[in-house]
């Protein structure tokens, strides 16, 4: 068995100069509550508060990052207990777990073993490295601590030291969770994301079922153009009495439109006739870009802008698993053009927030600096997914701060399902931006005192900035 340990210095500088100034950033920041104001998180876990059951099906079974990795050497998804599509019952999950150990080697040098030696090490106390000797070790360890007490969601939300958590729910969601979340007492702040998509992409094999919730829960005509709005505004009111402060959207591309109401009322009863070409589809989904931006300027939500990812890439695998195993993979994206139709109507306005996020790397310098350094409704997301790693964060900041410098962006969000790597995942953020400003004083580009300024801005400050996370919610109803 070979012992697992973090160095202290990991992430940091190897120039000893620079790193004991990253070493003393870090020590102001390290111990920061955590603001993790865009995620996936299940908020069923803090409703009920109930046990996790094994290590399988909360560190492996929900976690694409690794079992695409699995998937790309051949292993299939069936032996890592991912349940089909068709409903066929998952694997063993020891037996899975054991084949994760088996192939550990393969994250080697990937964020995800960043992440995952943090959650065996700081949040288990497991002190030898993960492989096929010691797969039952680890099996057992984990499983018997999700048992306890201390093990419960609440539980490890308050010794994370999370200050802030906002999970995505669709338009079509109910919200049940989010309200016994409220109800209960525990004043732990797990709020929800208005992601309207589902509701949205008439090419999503649930639009049909999803508009038909969306009728149930606003007593709107959703298939009315009008109604269709004011369905919109009410279920943004909702997600606002249960602490949303952001929406976010997800599509293909960041294409807006900005159509007549004429022209978008014809569109409209065109995609729900069902009678729509894709580039039909692709225009209604610009055009509700732009639309969601106009009802943003009223209701003070944020809004989130994730392009870029061709979904479901895999066929054969959507066929049998269905959607989210790791299939996605990143596109070219236009930012300049695409956005502009909306920018004309709303870019100098100081009421709408947005934030761009990016899996084109290609871009940051060339298109999002430039436009989040001019307009003052946009803001730089952190990287994401793909670029959600120590050699993506260097990157971004390396592109962007030139031209939009550090306060048109927004901190660093996780964006994840896996509760337990949060800690993980802003520890290796702050430990990259932490080093990124060393460099700079070490330069002697910005002065000390700037750096510690600027480490808690990014651990924390542009993030409740931009996420209106300390202001009052506006409380206006549908027209």
């Amino acid at each position: 068995m070979r012992p697992l340990s973090l160095h202290p210095d990991r992430l940091f500088p190897a120039d000893p100069t620079t790193r004991s100034i990253a070493r003393s950033l870090y020590a102001e920041v390290a111990a920061s509550p955590i603001i993790s104001p865009h995620g996936h998180v299940d908020p069923t876990w803090f409703a009920d508060n109930a046990n996790w059951t094994d290590a399988t099906s909360l560190l492996l079974a929900p976690d694409h990052y690794l079992y695409r990795m699995l998937y790309s050497q051949g292993i299939d998804l069936d032996a890592l207990a991912i349940p089909r599509r068709d409903g066929t019952p998952a694997t063993d999950p020891r037996a899975a777990w054991r084949l994760f150990a088996d192939h550990y080697a393969l994250f080697r040098g990937t964020p995800s073993r960043l992440w995952l030696d943090h959650v065996f090490a700081e949040v288990f106390g497991i002190e030898v490295t993960l492989e096929s000797a010691t797969a039952d070790l680890y099996f057992d360890t984990i499983t018997d601590a999700l048992a306890t007490p201390a093990f419960k969601p609440r539980a490890l939300f308050e010794r994370f030291r999370i200050d802030f958590l906002a999970t995505t729910e669709g338009a079509h969601d109910d919200l049940a969770a989010h309200r016994r979340i409220r109800q209960s007492g525990w004043q732990g702040r797990v709020v929800t994301t208005y992601r309207p998509d589902g509701v949205i992409d008439v090419e999503h094999e649930s639009f049909g079922p999803a508009m038909a919730a969306f009728a149930e829960l606003t007593g709107e005509d959703v298939y009315d153009w009008r109604g269709y709005l004011a369905a919109h505004r009410k279920r943004r009111a909702d997600f606002r009495a249960v602490g949303a402060t952001a929406t976010d959207h997800g599509h293909a591309t960041a294409a807006t439109a900005n159509l007549s109401p004429v022209e978008a009322e014809a569109l409209f009863a065109k995609v729900t006739r069902g009678d729509w070409t894709p580039a039909d589809a692709e225009l209604f989904r610009a055009q509700m870009l732009t639309e969601m931006a106009a009802m943003s300027v009223d209701d003070g939500m944020v809004m989130q802008i994730h392009p870029g990812s061709r979904r479901n890439h895999n066929a054969g695998l959507f066929a049998t698993h269905g959607r989210d195993k790791g299939a996605d993979i990143p596109g070219r994206t236009d930012y300049v053009e695409a956005l502009k139709p909306l920018l004309d109507r709303f870019g100098t306005s100081t009421d709408l927030s947005i934030i761009l996020f990016t899996l084109d790397e290609s871009s940051y310098s060339r298109e999002l600096a430039p436009l989040a350094g001019h307009y003052p409704c946009l803001k730089l997301g952190p990287p994401w997914w793909f670029h959600d790693s120590p050699e993506g964060m260097w990157r971004f900041r390396e592109m962007t701060t030139e031209t939009a410098g550090f306060y048109n962006t927004v901190g660093f969000n996780d964006d994840t399902r896996a509760f337990l790597s949060i800690p993980a995942r802003h520890d290796v953020a702050r430990r990259i931006d932490c080093g990124y400003l060393a460099r700079l004083v070490a330069e002697h580009r910005i002065e000390d005192w700037e750096a510690a300024e600027l480490a808690h801005e990014l651990t924390s400050g542009l993030a409740r900035r931009a996420y209106r996370i300390d202001q009052p919610l506006i409380a206006t109803q549908a027209a």
